[in-house]
């Protein structure tokens, strides 16, 4: 889960990280009410959606008068915002911050992540504050500096430190930017999130250190200890078809492809979307039924997939450890029916009750398409997308 640049400064705030003073605003008066509260000569309007890259993209503009703020909040709401990270289609923006203006003499980087490869906390920083991090990272990473930390132990003031004083920051100001990475470590291992970032956490002309943008990604499986994160979310920042999967506890991701692929079990279906690909077709969706899927769960997620009008073919590819062929068998001949499908549909199934879930669908009367492998499954949907995509 995401959350915006103005919430996770209330988080921040939260646990003592220095923020600018601002107001999120919903209307263009909202924002003009937002910089006549803070007073000043200068304001930045940003706009807040759940992607990088506002600035380049016309998000994020500085105004030096209250009529100047209304114009910029009057252009920039509604707009739909084009970033590297939300694609061709852009997103709408719903939302700004109105921000005091800040004395910037260098802009930093600090971020922290769960590393799985040394299976400790990795924390982060880099002088290059400001641009986008992946591309410190692959062009110059000798600039991008890092520690690991053992969660147990916790970031120390030492390692703090190291990265403090590796990426430039004056020594007077060391101590106040120590804090500041040690209470962004605190906010992190807190709030359950999987990614905490400050880009950019500036030094001021008069050396104070600012937290002048945040990001957090947030682990699901966690936020019921969250309700005050989950509060925090933005519907109209996610796919409707997501919102509508997890309804149903289903997991779904919309790809860009044209074939449908319903499977149970993350892995099976992270190797289903390989192997699709292998034999020359493009997945639609990445859909994971789980182990306890029922007729009512494999119906929704037909509709799921079916909504998208890309979708030219579907492939289901079950392996019934714990849950049951026969099961998955019924629920598919009755999404099938619901749905009055109209796309060509492979079923591949292997495991428990496989031989009476296969019985099942030949006696259906559907026009289901049998696969007894994963490579032949994919062969058949590949050509049965291509043939209905002419």
């Amino acid at each position: 889960m995401k959350i915006h640049e103005y919430q996770g400064k209330e988080l921040l705030k939260k646990f003592g990280v220095t923020v600018p003073r601002g107001f999120p605003a919903f209307s263009v008066d909202e924002a003009v009410e937002a910089a006549e509260k803070l007073g000043g000569p200068v304001w930045v309007v940003k706009a807040q959606i759940h992607a990088g890259g506002r600035g380049k993209g016309g998000g994020v503009k500085l105004a030096r008068s209250i009529e100047e703020v209304r114009t910029l909040a009057n252009e920039i709401l509604g707009m739909q915002l084009i970033t590297h990270q939300t694609g061709p289609e852009g997103q709408k923006v719903g939302r700004l911050l109105i921000e005091e203006g800040a004395d910037i003499k260098k802009e930093l980087y600090i971020g922290i992540v769960t590393d799985r490869a040394t299976q400790k906390i990795g924390v982060m920083a880099s002088s290059e504050g400001g641009m986008d991090i992946e591309e410190v990272a692959h062009n110059t990473p000798e600039k991008l500096l890092k520690v690991f930390v053992d969660p147990v132990v916790g970031l120390t003031d030492e390692d703090a430190a190291t990265l403090i004083r590796g990426i430039g920051v004056p020594e007077a100001s060391v101590p106040q930017a120590v804090d500041q990475l040690k209470k962004l470590y605190q906010v992190y291992q807190e709030t359950d999130a999987s990614l905490a970032e400050i880009n950019p956490l500036i030094l001021t002309g008069s050396g104070d250190i600012i937290a002048l943008d945040a990001k957090f990604n947030f682990d699901p499986n966690a936020l019921f200890r969250h309700p005050d994160i989950v509060a925090y979310r933005d519907l109209a920042e996610e796919d409707p078809a997501e919102i509508e999967a997890s309804k149903f506890d289903l997991a779904y991701i919309q790809l860009e492809g044209n074939i449908g692929c319903l499977v149970n079990g993350a892995g099976l279906a992270m190797a289903t979307m390989d192997t699709i690909k292998l034999f020359g077709g493009e997945p639609a969706n990445f859909l994971d039924v789980g182990g306890g899927a029922t007729a009512e769960k494999v119906t929704e997620a037909f509709k799921i997939m079916l909504k998208n009008p890309d979708v030219k073919a579907i492939l289901v590819n079950i392996f019934g450890g714990i849950m049951r062929c026969d099961v998955i068998a019924e629920g598919v001949i009755t999404a099938c029916r619901a749905v009055d499908l109209k796309v060509p549909l492979v079923v591949r199934m292997k495991g428990t009750n496989e031989a009476l879930g296969k019985e099942l669908l030949a006696k259906s009367g559907l026009p289901i398409i049998s696969a007894d492998s994963m490579a032949e499954a994919a062969t058949k949907v590949v050509a049965a997308a291509a043939a209905a995509a002419k």
